[in-house]
């Protein structure tokens, strides 16, 4: 099995070429009749004939796997195929006497056939010259010695059977050859066209980020200047024209992002970056940035925001308050009279995950039926000859459903043409404090005045921090908005100076700019901290750079950097990064009794919110939510892949569509790990969470398994470990379990990875299937195999040993007389099974087929708990409909 599969691996290996590829191909499938036809010879004709020919198929075997094993193929072709020109075809001339010369003619048209598919050009044709003088060779010395062809004298027989050999073997070599050089420039221009559309979205992205960062680089700069005038005591009416300065700054600032981020779902990039919010902070900002927009065409513009909405939520609030801006936005845009209003309610609640239900309803001209379908579809406007004068780029609203989607929510649109539309947006979000937000009024504060009420959280004057940036308007920004602060600030232009000024003065904290000349921010962090004789080795270091989104902040994450602010920025955020990072010792605290408590608070939250191991797996560990909850373990989906697309394993196709669509068996679908780059993120999230991480990971021996790939972008971090369970589904899970228990106990990375690693064969993983025809779709059988066993009504049960997939056992008869059977057999040592916790993993079940499993588990061992786990798609992708196993931990 395991030669099998290395053998396919090889020929699905785009990396080898098509004649290696063919080499292994051709010279397996000859060894393996050869060796036939050499042990059938030896029963027919003897040991005298069957011996040569026996050793010459073990010899070319040798050969064949000395090129593979040393990646000589080329060479090993070489010499196979001039063994047999030379040798084997002379040989088999000269028994011609016993079998006629047109098995001799048939010998010589194949192996010029091998000889086409296995060499280059150039080598080809030397060896095709080669066997025919190897056939001309023979024929001259039977002619002059053992005439097997003719008796008499005449020639002609030879010249007339050497003709005829050579023009078919030339024949066949040439349409083979043919092919094989279409079949290569084929694959050539193939290969050139995927590398254009690659360079070419790179030069989108490229062009996309590189928009982003210098538009947010003068829009600091006004923004930070606004602020400053919004601070001060003008007139109402330069407070009123800032603030709508304000207001148009952000609304241009969120049509940025919204640009990058369809470039990033186009290329498969966009990720998720969630963390603790507070949505009566988001909803005072949107309000503050839409208000003003609603007032100038002379709209009413409502918030109401159920009083028992939580006070604290776990989410990416960037992408709810982007989600949100464009549907008001676009509400207020489609609206020439009335209102428009966001509603927020708590929908259906599970555990500690919240539904939020975001609804944004206007009493503008509405949506017709017919365009509806394509409401959500970039760069199209519906009803473009009534909506053209309206201005827009038809990228808001596709953004909003790949968020909502990406955020596993969804959005429904409620329209009737020319009364208006409603906009539903059901988002599920992790409650962190259950206070409630009570009754607010977010418009409140934006109706009475456009002045921003100010007031700087601290106070330090022995602090001191360095601003590094190449834009003198960026430092500019951040001297003017930490000014009340009486922070100590000190300014370098450039990576040198910022090392100049850092190995004579120490500073708290520097804010360091990424795009520079001559040495980036990244490189000036690195010298920072290895300074010889620098005084800011322990410094905290913040990016605060115009490079956004999750990508980037993962790469700072990695890097190091203690923190990350994207321009443009605002002095509350400046003063939060800093009230975070500087000695406490040096901040006193300006606000009342309940600001003073808020700040302590904060600090209190930071030392607490970084758990020291954080415990992650993947979605084919068929873990319950409930448990991931409860142990605060982190699943990165796998993929899978149909004709359709690729979707997240449990989020974007569950289990139940996929076995329908599996009823085809014309589908093709198969089960895709996460790649290099989405793992390097998803652990520099991890980090942002626990200062260590443990990833729990597949069978590295599972077809598809993300084992290694999750090793691979595990080698980027000091802090992550990546243990091969050698198990699949739930018992993969259990190991999870058990790494979390001991997280929650306090014990040490090095302790949890060598407990959970010594506990890999105190896992019993087993399944028993309906059929093996999914597995033989999923090329881990033959189809024969399944064909066999499913005439005969052959239950087999597969079962997980060092990490290797194979049939445990076979049961016959009726589907649940099978069952029993299995479930006997998985739950026969009793005494040795630790009784916590059952995890009976199926697809495809019925709550009959569930229920009556339990009882038959009943009958035969007590288990404190006992969880029906659906199985996830990527693991039923391989088993099908029917599957259960039982998986448990055993007495070491």
């Amino acid at each position: 099995m395991k030669l099998k599969n290395k053998v396919i691996e090889s020929l699905a290996n785009s990396k080898l070429s098509i004649h290696n590829r063919m080499f292994l191909l051709t010279s397996t499938i000859a060894i393996i009749f050869w060796f036939a036809a050499s042990v059938a010879t030896i029963f027919v004709a003897g040991m005298k004939l069957g011996l040569p020919m026996l050793a010459g198929s073990l010899l070319i075997l040798g050969l064949v796997y000395c090129g593979y094993y040393y990646k000589r193929m080329d060479h090993v072709a070489l010499i196979i195929s001039a063994f047999i020109s030379v040798v084997c075809l002379p040989v088999g001339y000269f028994m011609a006497e016993i079998y006629g010369m047109i098995p001799i003619m048939l010998g010589y048209v194949v192996v010029s056939l091998y000889i086409t598919v296995v060499l280059p050009r150039g080598r080809r044709r030397a060896m095709l010259s080669i066997l025919a003088l190897s056939l001309a060779g023979c024929m001259i010395y039977d002619y002059n010695n053992t005439r097997i062809l003719d008796p008499g004298p005449s020639p002609r027989a030879y010249i007339y059977t050497f003709i005829t050999t050579a023009f078919i073997c030339a024949l066949v070599s040439m349409i083979v050859g043919l092919q094989i050089r279409l079949f290569l420039e084929e694959a050539a221009n193939s290969d050139r066209q995927r590398e254009e559309i690659e360079r070419l979205n790179q030069s989108q992205n490229n062009f996309f980020s590189s928009m982003s960062h210098e538009i947010r680089t003068p829009i600091n700069t006004i923004i930070g200047l606004n602020e400053m005038i919004l601070r001060e005591d003008v007139s109402d009416e330069v407070a009123e024209d800032a603030a709508n300065i304000q207001s148009a700054s952000k609304l241009l600032l969120n049509l940025i992002n919204d640009i990058l981020d369809m470039s990033k779902f186009e290329s498969g990039q966009m990720t998720l970056n969630e963390d603790n919010y507070h949505p009566g902070d988001m909803l005072s900002e949107i309000v503050g940035m839409l208000w003003l927009r609603a007032k100038e065409k002379g709209l009413e513009f409502h918030v109401r925001v159920a009083p028992d909405v939580p006070a604290e939520l776990f989410g990416d609030e960037v992408r709810i308050k982007q989600v949100l801006i464009n549907v008001i936005n676009n509400a207020i845009k489609y609206t020439k009279e009335g209102s428009v209003t966001l509603t927020i309610e708590c929908g259906e609640r599970n555990g500690n995950m919240l539904h939020v239900v975001y609804s944004v309803a206007d009493t503008g001209m509405g949506i017709k039926k017919e365009d509806i379908p394509y409401l959500f579809t970039a760069f199209k406007r519906v009803d473009e000859n009534s909506n053209k004068h309206i201005e827009g780029t038809g990228l808001g609203l596709a953004i909003v459903k790949q968020f909502v989607e990406l955020m596993e929510g969804t959005v429904t649109v409620n329209s009737v043409y020319t009364k208006g539309s409603t906009f539903i947006i059901d988002i599920p979000q992790r409650v962190v404090n259950e206070d409630k937000i009570g009754d607010i009024d977010v418009e409140a504060r934006h109706r009475i005045t456009n002045r921003l009420q100010y007031h700087q959280k601290f106070e330090a004057p022995e602090a001191r921090v360095l601003v590094v940036d190449d834009n003198a308007s960026n430092i500019l920004v951040v001297n003017k908005l930490l000014r009340d602060t009486k922070v100590k600030i000190d300014t370098a232009s450039s990576g040198a100076e910022a090392l100049a000024k850092t190995v004579n003065r120490e500073y708290h904290v520097i804010l360091m700019d990424h795009l520079m000349p001559e040495m980036d921010g990244i490189e000036c962090h690195r010298q920072i901290l290895t300074q010889p004789g620098g005084r800011c080795r322990e410094s905290k270091i913040v990016a605060l750079t115009a490079n956004a989104g999750a990508d980037m902040q993962a790469l700072y994450a990695k890097e190091g950097f203690d923190g990350y602010l994207v321009k443009p920025v605002s002095g509350e955020m400046l003063e939060r990064e800093l009230l975070r990072l500087l000695p406490r010792d040096l901040v006193i605290t300006t606000g009342d009794e309940e600001e003073i408590v808020e700040e302590t608070m904060q600090w209190m939250h930071t030392a607490q919110r970084k758990r020291n191991v954080l415990i992650t797996t993947e979605s084919v560990a068929d873990l319950p939510k409930e448990i991931c909850d409860k142990y605060g373990i982190v699943v990165v989906p796998h993929m899978v892949r149909t004709e359709e697309g690729i979707f997240r394993d449990g989020q974007e196709i569950e289990t139940k569509g996929l076995l329908s669509y599996m009823e085809d068996p014309d589908k093709k679908v198969q089960t895709v790990p996460p790649s290099v780059t989405e793992m390097e993120a998803f652990f520099a999230d991890a980090l942002t969470k626990a200062n260590n991480v443990i990833h729990i990971s597949i069978s590295s021996k599972a077809t598809g398994s993300g084992c290694p790939i999750a090793i691979e972008a595990a080698n980027s971090f000091d802090n992550v470990t990546v243990v091969d369970s050698g198990h699949l589904s739930s018992g993969q899970g259990i190991m999870a379990i058990e790494a979390a228990k001991m997280a929650e106990q306090g014990k040490n990375p090095k302790e949890i990875v060598k407990y959970v690693k010594s506990i890999k064969n105190d896992i019993h993983t087993s399944f028993i299937v309906d059929n093996l025809d999914f597995m033989a779709r999923a090329e881990q059988i033959s189809k024969k195999v399944a064909r066999t066993t499913r005439a005969f009504t052959v239950h087999p049960m597969v079962i997980l040993r060092g990490g290797d997939m194979g049939v445990g056992n076979l049961f016959f008869g009726a589907r649940q007389k099978a069952w029993q059977r299995y479930i006997a057999y998985a739950l026969k040592h009793d005494d040795r099974i630790v009784h916590d916790i059952l995890f009976v993993t199926y697809v495809g079940l019925t709550k009959r087929d569930t229920d009556y499993i339990r009882e038959e588990i009943e009958k035969r061992a007590k288990f404190e708990k006992i969880y029906f786990q659906k199985a996830s798609p990527a693991i039923a992708v391989n088993c099908g409909a029917g599957t259960f196993g039982l998986l448990y931990k055993t007495e070491g």
